[in-house]
């Protein structure tokens, strides 16, 4: 009899996790110095995208020439809530700007969600996938699952497979809802939504985790998963970890520790 499989070891290469990394630079409070400064640790640490608001477009493509770091531009950021039209518009103007191979992160009306306007929902995505694909960029699909019940989630899944986008993603990162203490806090990226997301979406749909992937393990385990992308801030501790723990160029297994169904990254 073969040993038992240890559930919680992963194998993975230094350039596969800097490649499932979208370095984000979304704070409001972001200088043209500090996005420069996190442009040029994407640079350096050969992530898969850095994800940025579109008018910080013209400054990554500066920053980011002559790598394979991509742009990945925010639009309808945090709370989705623009125009079906307004959306289309920004997603395609951002597209062409950052040029083919970039990628769109649009967030859903999450109002139309919540009242069951399924006609709109999909209208609307539709839309902006096509005025994306047009432009020979890919979309993500924010959901922002902590205003969500399972049922919403599973039907966003549903029109983002027929209409053919390229990711679903749990939230922004933002998506902050009143706690019983009265604080306003976010889960982001929980164990239990993500294996719903990835059952529910189809085959060819992947699966990007934000909000509250801050470590090595939570990456592992989100990998683990079926999730392909994340969106970190704490891109430079997750790889130095990944270095000091041994991972390189050649594959490596690695143990993890997991996190509970309803948490990632500690919460």
């Amino acid at each position: 009899m073969s040993p038992p499989t240890n559930t919680n070891t992963i194998t993975v290469t230094l350039p596969q996790l800097s490649k499932t990394i979208d370095h984000s630079l979304l704070h409001p409070t972001m200088t043209d110095s500090d996005l420069t400064t996190g442009l040029q640790i994407a640079r350096t640490q050969n992530v898969a995208t850095a994800c940025i608001k579109p008018y910080a477009i013209p400054l990554a493509l500066t920053e980011l020439r002559d790598t394979t770091v991509r742009i990945c531009a925010v639009i309808g950021f945090p709370h989705g809530n623009s125009t079906i039209a307004m959306k289309v518009h920004e997603a395609g103007a951002a597209a062409e700007a950052a040029g083919p191979g970039s990628e769109i992160d649009m967030v859903v009306n999450v109002g139309k969600v919540l009242s069951g306007e399924w006609g709109y929902v999909r209208a609307e995505i539709a839309g902006v996938n096509e005025a994306v694909v047009k432009a020979e960029a890919t979309l993500k699909v924010i959901f922002e699952n902590d205003y969500l019940a399972e049922e919403h989630v599973v039907a966003l899944c549903e029109i983002c497979t027929e209409v053919g986008v390229a990711f679903v993603k749990t939230s922004t990162g933002y998506g902050f809802v009143k706690q019983g203490d009265g604080s306003y806090n976010y889960k982001g990226a929980t164990v239990k939504d993500l294996k719903l997301m990835r059952e529910k979406a189809g085959e060819k749909v992947q699966v990007k985790a934000a909000g509250g992937v801050r470590t090595l393990d939570d990456l592992l385990h989100v990998m683990s998963l079926g999730v392909t992308r994340i969106g970190a801030t704490a891109t430079v501790a997750i790889l130095d970890e990944a270095r000091r723990r041994g991972i390189g160029e050649e594959p490596t297994a690695v143990e993890f520790k997991p996190m509970g169904e309803d948490e990632v990254g500690g919460y």
